[in-house]
């Protein structure tokens, strides 16, 4: 049972309209601003993929019990009586700053306001607030309504009570919530991505791997590791009986070496631009976005229930979820 019955999304892209459809799956009703030409489209299909997910997981429910959409002609309409309002426009600071803005003069005093930000801090976010208490940052990752992590900051302002709701609200709609405890540019999953981003683009600059090369280095090997057990504990199983100790003493050294270029990014020159985008259209631009989409749901969702089988990570969160069914 979701700890409220009533969002706000505004902002109904790729992410904000995710957010819409887990919050709707999970049986909340959601009230959605956006005014781009083609918003309703967006949200129809990425809802109409979310469902079709969900039933590979054998958790889509009802009808009955699956939250309504109502889409607003305004920030204010859009945040009356909802008990968190989620803001998902592009990554532009004086866009978020005039969004979150109208979203503080709007909302209910008790409404927690959440930004799905993957850069900016929340503290800098607040800075035109006038109750920046109750803003964070609840940065999902896409797709929102299969993956189950969200990064929950606070910022200098924010009240630990309204952290603690956060926590709450997004467990009860089925995520795993990170409390990243302090402020920093790109939280920490981003950092992450980051880090890997880098390094792809000076192997794909330097001509040792195209982009498919890439991505099967990473979805035929380590990122399999990665979807059950994370970075540290596929490490600690590398260092044998001897865990992380021995695994350090034995590759530690390896940090030293000129193995990486993580610090020094390529020029994206028009050149290298134009050498990602046709290895990119080469490898899969045969197919189109939602099918990819499709593609990549039914994949998740298999690995989902793989987990769930087991027990283990990610799969937790859906047995948990399966536990609340009616």
């Amino acid at each position: 049972m979701a700890e409220i019955a009533r969002a706000a999304a505004i902002g109904c892209g790729v992410i904000g309209a995710g957010w819409v459809a887990r919050l709707r799956l999970a049986g909340v009703d959601v009230a959605t601003y956006d005014p781009a030409n083609d918003a309703d489209e967006v949200l129809v299909e990425v809802f109409d993929n979310a469902r079709r997910a969900w039933r590979q997981l054998e958790l889509e429910p009802p009808i009955g019990l699956i939250g309504s959409m109502t889409r607003c002609d305004s920030i204010e309409a859009a945040c009356d009586g909802a008990g968190v309002v989620i803001e998902s426009v592009p990554e532009r600071l004086e866009l978020k700053h005039a969004t979150l803005a109208g979203v503080d003069a709007a909302a209910d005093p008790e409404a927690i306001i959440a930004s799905s930000t993957s850069g900016f801090r929340p503290s800098v976010l607040a800075e035109p607030l006038a109750h920046a208490e109750r803003l964070i940052v609840g940065h999902p990752f896409n797709p929102v309504y299969l993956l189950p992590l969200v990064e929950v900051v606070g910022g200098e302002s924010t009240s630990p009570e309204v952290i603690d709701r956060a926590m709450r609200l997004y467990r009860s709609i089925g995520m795993h919530p990170l409390h990243v405890r302090t402020e920093i540019d790109a939280h920490v999953a981003d950092r992450l991505l980051e880090a890997v981003w880098r390094e792809a683009l000076w192997l794909v600059h330097d001509g040792v791997a195209t982009t498919a090369e890439i991505d099967d280095a990473i979805r035929f090997g380590f990122g399999l590791r990665w979807a059950q057990m994370g970075l540290f504990d596929t490490y600690r199983i590398a260092g044998g009986l001897g865990g992380m100790r021995h695994f350090i003493a034995q590759f530690g050294e390896a940090l030293s070496w000129p193995w990486t270029k993580l610090m020094d990014v390529p020029e994206l020159t028009d050149e290298l631009i134009d050498t990602i985008a046709s290895q990119s259209d080469e490898q899969s631009g045969h197919i189109g976005i939602r099918e990819l989409e499709r593609i990549r749901d039914r994949n998740l969702a298999a690995i989902l229930r793989a987990l769930e089988s087991t027990n283990w990570g990610a799969g937790r969160t859906v047995a948990s979820m399966r536990s609340e069914l009616p």
